[in-house]
């Protein structure tokens, strides 16, 4: 069996005046199987956030046409491209007097394993069906006070300051990145990257069930669909990228007309 890929990205506007959302599929131009996925939730008022999100797409689609899969290794792509993007969308809040920042998650998809790398709160889910293998942790303040056991779970969900981040690109400090690999992928395993006006209105198992059970296409409507409905009048900007990989059957060459095969004998 060899595997293939259906994937497809979708955006909403929500219930904002302007999206500041970005999102990208992008291929290498030389090696063959080798793709990049980005999301970027961009922040700092008016046009601020939407320059810095299509910094991040930027630097991500540069950093990928240089990108030697045979001689680089996929973190350090991850974490150029991270880096760069902040010190641009540092260096822009002299030009443009905005106080740009924007969070990431970004998927590098290879033959036979997948990386990926995250600052913020734009999330990636992994899942094996409909079951989640693991996703990433926010880089914010709601999701420390969860690792440090001062609330839980549920108070998680409506805490006052969970939209607060710990770090973005862009700010003034040094921003921290988060990476993490699967190797030996197989069919029925499924990425989806999101922005954070996707995952506050969806959970773990419902996502899962809907990723598992339709094209990518049908699953991003659905869940765009939900998501719309949940955010009743205050939504904010919707992105997702639904990475699925398939098992496709390989036919096998048939032989020419006449042809015998001949036993082989080892020694």
């Amino acid at each position: 069996m060899a595997l293939t890929v259906d994937a497809c990205v979708a955006q909403h506007l929500g219930d904002r005046k302007e999206q500041q959302d970005r999102v990208a599929i992008f291929q290498h131009p030389r090696a063959r199987g080798v793709a990049l996925v980005v999301v970027a939730d961009g922040m700092g008022g008016h046009t601020g956030g939407a320059l810095a999100a299509e910094q991040v797409v930027h630097t991500a689609k540069n950093s990928l046409a240089h990108f030697s899969p045979a001689e680089e290794l996929p973190r350090q792509m991850l974490e150029a491209s991270m880096r760069e993007a902040h010190t641009m969308i540092k260096a822009s809040r002299f030009i443009n007097e905005k106080d740009p920042h924007s969070t990431v998650v970004m998927l590098l998809l290879q033959p036979g394993f997948v990386n990926w790398a995250h600052c913020g709160d734009s999330r990636l889910y992994h899942f094996r069906g409909r079951q989640l293998l693991t996703r990433t942790i926010d880089h914010s303040y709601v999701e420390h006070l969860l690792a440090t056991g001062h609330i839980t779970q549920e108070q998680a969900l409506t805490h006052p300051q969970r939209n607060v981040l710990l770090t973005s690109l862009g700010g003034q400090d040094e921003p921290k990145f988060t990476f993490a690999e699967a190797v030996e992928i197989q069919g029925g395993e499924n990425f989806v990257l999101c922005s954070d006006g996707l995952w506050a209105y969806l959970d773990d198992a419902e996502m899962g069930g809907i990723v598992s059970s339709f094209s990518a296409r049908k699953a991003s409507e659905i869940m765009l669909e939900r998501a719309r409905e949940r955010g009743a009048g205050g939504g904010d900007n919707i992105s997702l990228a639904v990475i699925k990989l398939l098992d496709v059957a390989v036919d096998k060459p048939s032989p020419p007309t006449g042809f015998i095969p001949q036993p082989r004998f080892g020694r």
